[in-house]
């Protein structure tokens, strides 16, 4: 199992409020991509304060032993550590009123994948014929969507596709979530920030995959994101075995 990663503050924004962190877990792979948001430095804040205590959390609490349904109900708990910390730190410091943030996490090991995700920070499957999304994004032109009132075209150009209606740290607690994707031979994932998938089409992000060398698999999605305009901070990470 490897992975590739990074961050860009893009074209547009003043500071870089998203984070991302890999690490190995054994030959298992744990990836956090997270998206914040808040006035002043609060967004910036509230990521790294995500990727800080989910892995904390996840770290504390993981074992070899576990089984596909302790290690799914793992990420939703580091997920709801994360968001306890954030909403703590903003109701008792009123710069960081609202602050919060996104958050898509991936376990996989030798056999499943395991996804967890809150906000519109996505994962996708990365198959031989092109990107499948496997999360959903919790913002407003995607509750549209799923009632019927905009189509799936309509809610990728939605005016109200960036307002979330769920994120890590705006409330006391937090729903997550979670999807389990099982494989035999192969499995490859990318999660990232909207700063990539709210701008580039699923089509031109398989196209640079599919063109690059997984060393610069990363980096080359960044240049993507950038060439589109890099109208937001732009995260990736991509894992594959």
């Amino acid at each position: 199992m490897r992975f590739r990663y990074g961050t860009d503050i893009g074209l547009k924004r003043e500071e870089n409020q998203d984070a991302v962190r890999c690490e190995y877990f054994g030959h298992n792979v744990l990836a956090v991509v997270c998206d914040g948001m808040g006035g002043e430095r609060a967004g910036k804040e509230a990521s790294a304060l995500a990727i800080e205590e989910f892995f904390q959390r996840f770290s504390a609490d993981y074992k070899e032993s576990l089984s596909d349904e302790d290690i799914r109900k793992l990420l939703i708990s580091s997920i709801s550590a994360a968001n306890s910390v954030i909403y703590t730190r903003a109701r008792f410091d009123f710069k960081n009123f609202g602050m919060g943030t996104t958050c898509v996490a991936a376990f996989v090991n030798k056999k499943t994948a395991f996804i967890a995700n809150v906000g519109d920070s996505r994962a996708y499957l990365i198959t031989d014929t092109g990107l499948v999304k496997i999360t959903t994004d919790h913002n407003v032109a995607s509750v549209l969507f799923e009632q019927g009132k905009i189509t799936e075209e309509e809610m990728e150009v939605h005016p109200q596709k960036h307002m979330l209606v769920r994120a890590v740290g705006v409330e006391k607690t937090v729903l997550t979530d979670t999807f389990m994707l099982d494989y035999e031979d192969k499995i490859s994932l990318l999660l990232c920030s909207d700063g990539l998938s709210g701008y580039c089409s699923d089509d031109e992000i398989y196209s640079v995959i599919l063109n690059s060398d997984f060393d610069d698999v990363a980096d080359e999605l960044i240049k993507l994101a950038l060439r589109k305009g890099g109208r937001d901070n732009v995260t990736v990470a991509v894992i594959s075995d």
